[in-house]
């Protein structure tokens, strides 16, 4: 016969309801399901009567939601002959007591009720509450903003960590939490004010004992290619694609694009009419220079274009190797170059290929000086 549970408890009076109150306004307030603060409740009384009753695993705790009430059960089973006061109870008792008769094995539910466990339990519960608010907040901030990772949000500036010494961390409000936006991941020479939004680009999302920790970057490349994601519809719908980029923060960037649609001009999209879309990110990153090159699957070809705006008069790649070998008119050898080699050196970290850069008049046998990058060199 399947054992079968009865209950000496009988219907408690009616009480106020102020736990179950704040518990409804809990959840409303910070998302945390009623039931789950119930349960946790439920566990740490049940911990705390098993102290009490010096026993282990016989006691349930009933919360009645009507009344807003809590009882304490021992949980005992029927046995003919009791070998263990704490766990059963013979037949014969349990007949008496009940007023009911008992089947070997049937298990019944003992009020025990410590006096003035209703006030024990209003302050434990409030412990327990408010340590279980603080665990799931920080459980929800942690989920919310490592979604967050290797995207851009955005936040206002707090205040400046010892700016008298010039180069100061910078602390950042993100809505919820705050973050560092340290000296390292400043772009060189940007200025920012107390209650200015600035746009960051999310490295790495931390758990901690004290909360999410978001580690953010204004120079990393992959901000520039979430501000172009942000302002081009064509790339968020995905008809052009960001097919590499390469950056040197607060100077100059280079992003390679492709359209997957042959009526999209892929360096069209990204300039935007009348360069309102460009000069949008160009005006979020202070002034950086942008250049928006056409992306090819042909290495000369997109190195060629990786030097824009130089003009090139042939490139030879070995594909091996992974170097290029580039002939510019003598006019445009600076230009190619640029002013301490970043133009070439952004070519070279774009197209990933070592790029040996020469004028006509060097390739023709002209002793002159000769140079070359590579996605390594900085």
């Amino acid at each position: 016969m399947a054992p079968r549970k009865k209950s000496a408890a009988k219907a408690a009076p009616a009480e106020n309801n102020e736990l179950l109150l704040a518990l409804e306004a809990i959840e409303k307030e910070k998302g945390i399901s009623k039931e789950v603060m119930l349960d946790t409740i439920e566990s740490s009384l049940i911990i705390a009567c098993k102290d009490e009753f010096k026993q282990a695993d016989n006691i349930k705790i009933n919360f009645d939601p009507v009344t807003s009430t809590f009882r304490v059960f021992e949980e005992k089973t029927v046995v003919d002959v009791v070998e263990d006061d704490a766990t059963q109870i013979s037949k014969e008792a349990a007949r008496i007591r009940f007023d009911s008769p008992y089947e070997v094995g049937d298990i019944v539910n003992i009020e025990v009720t410590p006096k003035d466990f209703g006030r024990k339990a209003a302050q434990k519960s409030k412990q327990i509450i408010v340590q279980k608010i603080r665990e799931e907040e920080k459980k929800a901030l942690f989920s919310s903003y490592s979604m967050k990772e290797k995207d851009i949000v955005t936040g206002v500036i707090q205040c400046f960590q010892d700016p008298d010494r010039g180069n100061y961390n910078i602390i950042v409000s993100l809505g919820k939490i705050e973050t560092i936006l340290p000296v390292t991941e400043q772009i060189k020479g940007e200025e920012f004010y107390k209650n200015e939004r600035v746009k960051l680009y999310v490295t790495k999302v931390e758990d901690t004992q004290k909360g999410p920790r978001v580690c953010v970057s204004r120079t990393h490349p992959e901000l520039v290619k979430r501000l172009f994601e942000e302002e081009v519809t064509e790339i968020a719908d995905g008809i052009v694609e960001i097919k590499s980029i390469s950056r040197e923060a607060g100077q100059r960037t280079k992003i390679a694009v492709h359209s997957n649609d042959e009526n999209v001009d892929p360096v069209g999209a990204c300039v935007g009419v009348n360069g309102t879309r460009v000069n949008a990110i160009v005006d979020e990153l202070h002034g950086e220079k942008i250049d928006i090159i056409v992306w090819s699957e042909d290495p000369a070809v997109l190195i060629e274009n990786s030097l824009s705006p130089a003009k090139v008069v042939s490139v030879t790649v070995d594909p091996d190797e992974k170097k290029a070998r580039v002939i510019v008119p003598d006019y445009q050898l600076s230009l190619a170059i640029g002013r301490e080699g970043q133009n070439a050196r952004l070519a070279a970290k774009l197209t990933g290929y070592k790029i040996d850069i020469k004028s006509e008049s060097q390739d023709q046998g002209i002793e002159t000086e000769t140079q070359e990058f590579s996605e390594e060199e900085e």
